[in-house]
């Protein structure tokens, strides 16, 4: 199953760079585009929900690695959360 890197800038500047273990997030995603916190969350939820089922009907588990990134990325979101205008830009995808 091909995973997928993909590199976000927070409302701070700083970057990071996040996990996907499906290719599902190109479909949530546009890199060079903003997105308001809390729909960015939203959106790396669902996706993450999509990609971890897709590891488990094809390998009988769920992905650990993708719950480890899920609640990386809710970290790290926590401190701009009382920032109304707080937002994530995707600034690209690479093959993981």
């Amino acid at each position: 199953m091909p995973a997928m890197h993909y590199r976000l800038r927070w409302p701070d500047a700083s970057e990071s760079l996040a996990y996907s273990p499906s290719l599902v997030i190109e479909e949530f995603f546009t890199p060079g585009q903003d997105y308001p916190l809390a729909d960015f969350l939203r959106r790396v939820r669902e996706a993450t929900a999509i990609a971890s089922a897709r590891v488990e009907a094809r390998y009988g588990f769920a992905c650990s690695r993708a719950h480890d990134q899920l609640a990386d990325t809710e970290a790290r979101a926590a401190p701009f959360a009382d920032q109304p205008d707080a937002r994530v830009r995707v600034l690209a995808f690479t093959p993981a």
